[in-house]
C-alpha cells in the first residue's frame, strides 16, 4: 500500500478537507499521513490518518524525512502563498527534499487532482484482470 502525505496551511485546511471528501473512495486505498492539525481535520472525513507533529512544531520536517527515506510516495500540500509562516524554512526544506528525491508534490487542488488521476491510472494497471 502506498503512502500519501497530506499537509495544509491554516487558511487552506477546509479546502484540503473538501478535496479529500471529493476523492474519498480513491484515498481509502492509501496509507495516509499528515501533519497534526491537518490530519485531525482529515480524520473527520472517516479516513484513517497517521498524525505527525503540527507543521510549526516539526511535522513538515518529519514528513520530509519520510520522503527522503522513500516512505512517502506523494505529497499533497495546500500552501498559503500569501501568508507568513514561522516554519517557512521547514516548508522550503520539504520542497527541496521532494525535488531531490523525485517525490511528486501538489500544492493546489488542480495539481492534486492531476496527481491523483496519475496515481489512479497506475493503481488500475497494477490490479489483476
Amino acid at each position: 500500500m502506498k503512502t500519501l502525505a497530506l499537509i495544509a496551511h491554516d487558511g487552506r485546511k477546509a479546502e484540503l478537507v473538501a478535496f479529500v471528501k471529493d476523492h474519498y473512495a480513491f484515498l481509502r486505498n492509501f496509507k495516509l499521513v499528515a501533519t497534526g492539525t491537518t490530519g485531525t481535520h482529515v480524520r473527520q472525513t472517516g479516513l484513517a490518518v497517521t498524525l505527525k507533529l503540527s507543521g510549526p512544531k516539526g511535522g513538515d520536517a518529519q514528513i520530509a524525512a519520510m520522503a527522503a527515506e522513500g516512505k512517502i510516495h506523494a505529497i499533497i500540500f495546500f500552501r498559503d502563498p500569501l501568508g507568513k509562516h514561522p516554519h517557512e524554512p521547514d516548508v522550503q526544506m520539504l520542497l527541496r527534499i521532494c525535488d531531490l528525491h523525485n517525490v511528486p508534490l501538489a500544492t493546489n487542488p488542480a495539481t492534486a487532482g492531476y496527481l491523483l488521476r496519475g496515481m489512479q491510472q497506475e493503481y488500475q494497471h497494477q490490479q489483476p484482470s
